[in-house]
């Protein structure tokens, strides 16, 4: 084990300590209260059904991958992995931090927790390179997808937390109806959407967008215009996942061309 270096140590236990906070968040539950029951006390329209929180479940194993592959001997001088550094444990740390501020009711510092959380997993997505340079199957499985997945939905929760902060702030929303701003949100995902599949071409984060937005029109079929919304928004993000299909063989074939 003398091969494996802090580095990869740290991140790997920062990866497993995040699981087993993120399981007693529900299951004591912390502060006597489910991350759920807690979300369900906003009136919020921009909120999937509980099923897609279940993406959690995949998030958490993709990083328990991760973290046993970065974790092996071979991948200590893994240029990409190096780069990264400590950007998972700064991750985790924030996911941890999210999580008790989120049931200690410290509304307005979870946004900071989450900000911190999106910009480090968008740092670590960067490091990557992912979308821009062509990697073994192994590391498209093992690293690549567990952050795309990551990333995509921390891009919806931050959305959604911004929007439950609001509501506890008791924010008139500047006279635009509850319907209207999440129009407007999901308008905005589907930009990031946009940027994504044309200069990443990452499938599996659009996905993730397809499942929260989905979500949405599942939890609120009696309201047409945030039903509607987010049915159309999901069958964009459909097209794009059908554009990035075509950016990246064109994209890979014209690498392997110039090679």
């Amino acid at each position: 084990m003398k091969n494996i270096s802090l580095r990869q140590w740290i991140n790997f236990l920062a990866i497993i300590l995040t699981i087993i906070i993120n399981g007693l968040a529900n299951s004591l539950p912390i502060n006597n209260q489910t991350t759920g029951e807690i979300s369900d006390r906003f009136n919020v329209l921009f909120v999937p059904e509980g099923y897609v929180f279940s993406i959690w479940g995949l998030i958490y194993l993709g990083l328990i991958a991760f973290g046993i592959y970065q974790l092996l001997p071979f991948q200590r001088e893994n240029e990409k992995l190096v780069k990264i550094g400590y950007l998972p444990t700064i991750a985790s740390i924030s996911n941890i931090a999210w999580l008790l501020l989120w049931h200690y009711e410290y509304f307005e510092l979870t946004m900071i927790a989450m900000s911190i959380l999106l910009v480090t997993l968008i740092a670590i997505y960067v490091g990557l390179k992912i979308g821009r340079q062509k990697v073994s199957t192994r590391e498209v499985w093992l690293v690549n997808i567990p952050f795309s997945i990551y990333l995509g939905w921390i891009t919806v929760a931050t959305i959604a937390n911004a929007t439950a902060l609001l509501d506890h702030l008791n924010w008139g929303m500047w006279g635009i109806s509850a319907e209207a701003w999440t129009v407007i949100m999901l308008a905005v995902g589907v930009i990031v959407a946009t940027v994504m599949a044309i200069t990443r071409g990452d499938i599996a984060y659009l996905l993730v967008l397809i499942w929260a937005f989905s979500g949405i029109a599942i939890k609120f079929p009696e309201n047409i215009t945030v039903s509607t919304a987010a049915w159309t928004a999901s069958v964009i993000v459909v097209l794009l996942v059908i554009i990035a299909i075509i950016r990246n063989r064109r994209y890979y074939r014209a690498t392997k061309d110039a090679s």
